[in-house]
């Protein structure tokens, strides 16, 4: 009889025991099929709160980067985090973030996939006294949105315009030479910031015809990436090539982000850019992707511009963690970001131009890549 009563008694034991085992997992509080198990950490008595980190995709390895370090940052600081990648999504970005909400958050940090989609759901965090930091990307037509953390985009832009112009020989008189323009994805804000930057070095070589833009297409709105996808910026440079280049030689690129250079270099290959006889454009770039900086070092894409993600995710999760404790929250730029709404006061970091010259000094000299990893 004691062997008979004993067992179920046994059995309920282990299965209360085995299920508050599994319930250990921290990955398992944050769901969602985007979320980054590895990079999500569930709540502890020592606590300073939870705070949700919305990211855009995972396509894109410097979002990955950006997730990872703002994750090992603001642990350091004492908070939990959500960590999740909506994919470019819209609607997965949306539903990520009022999972936040609902789970307590008290700050969100957001990498919009479009700037102008945030509004509503951007209320319910109002709603609940749920503090917003726009990250690298400005959150666009709500007044709540507190601060931005991102890099000098103007200047990227600037970085970009100014490396084509010194290494065609424009400032000493040298020309006529075609270019071609690509822009990045016209629902983020920076888009603009970057070409707008990038046009203020180049539109005065373009009006005296030094640089001549063959097929005409130099508004940001004819040279736009939806989504800044190579895919989609390879099919626009194959038909630029066989509409405008059948005779003529392209003798530099504007491209505003590394995924887009890469496509780009793909439609060049196709019609034998790359050999001695008819070498690459100089093509320029942004975010020191690690397939990109392998371009440079191999002699394809010739520049790309690095922004410190890890300096990125540092400086949102001090912005974060000021904002929480009622202190001063430090910032450089009060009147630049303009969402429609309000000026978002903002935190610029400095980015910097590479090429083939100084990539070591600057990608491997600061740690952010290993010789090993660049095939050195």
């Amino acid at each position: 009889m004691l062997r008979k009563t004993m067992l179920p008694l046994l059995s309920a034991v282990l299965a209360v025991s085995l299920a508050a085992c599994g319930n250990n997992n921290p990955a398992s509080e944050s769901g969602s099929a985007g979320s980054s198990p590895a990079a999500s950490s569930g709540s502890s008595g020592s606590s300073k709160g939870l705070i949700g980190i919305s990211m855009p995709t995972k396509s894109s390895e410097r979002w990955i980067s950006d997730g990872q370090n703002m994750v090992k940052e603001l642990k350091a600081l004492g908070y939990d985090t959500d960590l999740q990648y909506a994919e470019d999504v819209v609607e997965n970005q949306l539903s990520q973030i009022e999972n936040m909400i609902t789970k307590g958050a008290k700050l969100l940090i957001i990498a919009p996939i479009d700037g102008e989609s945030l509004t509503d759901v951007l209320q319910k965090a109002k709603d609940k006294n749920i503090a917003v930091i726009a990250y690298d990307r400005l959150i666009r037509k709500t007044p709540n949105v507190d601060y931005y953390a991102t890099f000098d985009n103007f200047k990227v832009g600037v970085l970009q315009g100014s490396y084509i112009v010194d290494k065609l020989g424009l400032k000493d008189g040298k020309g006529p030479f075609n270019i071609e323009l690509f822009a990045g994805s016209p629902d983020d804000n920076n888009t603009y910031f970057f070409f707008d930057g990038a046009m203020s070095v180049l539109k005065p070589y373009i009006d005296s015809g030094k640089l001549v833009v063959r097929s005409k297409q130099t508004k940001v709105e004819q040279v736009a990436t939806l989504r800044w996808d190579g895919a989609t910026a390879q099919a626009r440079m194959d038909n630029l090539l066989s509409a405008f280049y059948s005779t003529e030689r392209l003798h530099a690129v504007l491209s505003p982000y590394d995924g887009i250079s890469i496509g780009v270099l793909s439609s060049l290959k196709g019609v034998g850019y790359g050999k001695p006889d008819k070498p690459f454009p100089i093509i320029t770039g942004q975010d020191a992707e690690l397939a990109s900086v392998k371009s440079i070092i191999a002699g394809e894409q010739t520049q790309t511009v690095f922004k410190d993600t890890r300096e990125l995710a540092k400086k949102a999760a001090q912005m974060a963690d000021s904002l929480l404790q009622g202190k001063t929250v430090d910032v450089n730029d009060t009147k630049t970001y303009n969402n429609g709404v309000k000026v978002v006061p903002a935190y610029l970091l400095e980015p910097v131009s590479v090429d083939i010259t100084n990539y070591e000094q600057v990608l491997i000299g600061s740690g952010y890549y290993t010789k090993d990893q660049l095939g050195k």
